[in-house]
């Protein structure tokens, strides 16, 4: 089943983020490589494609786990959450349904 993570980002913690970014981004690739990933991303904390200095608002990971608590424990091991990028988070199901 796929899980929807949201991360929601710590004030100030832009140059947490950059600095553990090329480490979350290789456990979002190993998801891809496995074909469990169906989208992930920053969200910008204003209207823009690159917030700048403004930084981000928080993260969105869809990925197909074995069970909610599978999902669970791969975002606590993320770098984000490790890090102290994100402030909270949440593991929802989510089911697919378009396109």
């Amino acid at each position: 089943m796929f899980y929807a993570m949201i991360g929601e980002d710590s004030p100030g913690s832009l140059d947490k983020r950059m600095a553990a970014r090329p480490a979350h981004l290789a456990r979002l690739q190993a998801l891809s490589d496995e074909g469990r990933l169906l989208i992930a991303g920053p969200m910008p904390a204003i209207d823009s494609p690159d917030p700048g200095p403004a930084g981000f608002a928080g993260s969105l990971v869809v990925a197909e786990f074995s069970s909610q608590t599978e999902a669970e424990a791969w975002l606590a091991a993320d770098p984000y959450v490790r890090d102290a990028v994100f402030a909270r988070t949440s593991v929802r199901p989510f089911k697919k349904v378009l396109p």
